[in-house]
């Protein structure tokens, strides 16, 4: 009996009607559901809720209803468990997702089957040093980002890997992506597209004040060093663009490939580009 974990973006309403459709199909197929503890007093079933640690080390598969958002705070937070992750796209893009709300029989009977690859998606680390001093620490699916605020002047981001010296960018900042967001906050500001299956990590620049910058493919197994630096102090760091913290002159970032992965249930072995015709580039079949 495979045990299969629930979890969804509670600020959709359809997320609600979904997990309870979802809970049926895979109950009635014999398969064990562990909920998140708050969709489960949604849906009225507090006999199968629990918190996400507990469905990330008991569960066999993870089911994360919402957009390419939920999905990567459920996945940063799960870094380390390595279970897969199945997308059910209740968002617009849904680049990383692979289900949809209104194929839910089919793809339950895929999941229960075995009837899907995995592809291990590479994960970021980044550490925040200040006064050489070590502040926070964080996993990243999508990307690291350093930027200026909204309203101010360039700042200078002078990019190190290992203990060599590589440039130093002047502009709105810099991106470190993974493969897998490469076709996030990276391509909107020039970055190449990435096969997920290729060991790398990309550094774009923001608006550089150059006609020189371009993106830079690096090592997956060296450490990136950016220090940051400017005339003022509206600077800040982002993880996969969805939360942060402020960042002061002279502070260093480092940022490595992360010894974990993230496993997304795949349908279709290599659809990568499939998906790219069909979701970025607008080719529906």
């Amino acid at each position: 009996m495979k045990t299969i974990g629930i979890v969804g973006n509670k600020g959709k309403p359809e997320a609600r009607i979904v997990a309870r459709e979802l809970v049926y199909l895979l109950e009635d197929r014999g398969a064990r559901v562990l909920l998140d503890e708050q969709m489960a007093s949604y849906v009225d079933r507090g006999d199968i809720g629990t918190s996400l640690e507990e469905i990330g080390s008991a569960a066999q598969l993870l089911c994360v209803l919402g957009g390419d958002g939920t999905l990567l705070g459920i996945a940063r937070r799960l870094a380390g468990c390595s279970v897969p992750i199945l997308g059910i796209n209740l968002g617009t893009l849904g680049f990383l997702s692979e289900a949809d709300p209104d194929d839910l029989p089919h793809a339950v009977d895929k999941l229960l089957s075995g009837q899907y690859y995995l592809e291990e998606r590479t994960m970021l680390d980044a550490e925040l040093v200040r006064n050489q001093k070590t502040l926070a620490r964080y996993t990243a699916m999508n990307d690291i980002g350093i930027a200026k605020g909204s309203f101010c002047r360039i700042i200078q981001c002078a990019v190190y890997l290992d203990d060599n010296y590589v440039a130093t960018f002047s502009g709105d900042g810099v991106i470190v992506s993974s493969p897998t967001g490469s076709t996030a906050y990276s391509l909107s500001a020039g970055g190449p597209i990435v096969a997920p299956n290729v060991e790398m990590l990309l550094l774009t620049p923001v608006a550089p004040h150059s006609l020189t910058a371009r993106p830079m493919v690096l090592s997956p197994h060296q450490t990136i060093r950016i220090e940051v630096d400017a005339v003022h102090h509206e600077m800040g760091l982002s993880i996969d663009g969805q939360f942060g913290c402020r960042l002061e002159g002279g502070d260093q970032i480092f940022i490595r490939k992360s010894p974990f992965v993230t496993p997304l249930i795949k349908w279709k072995k290599g659809a990568f580009f499939e998906t790219i015709r069909t979701k970025l580039q607008g080719e529906w079949e």
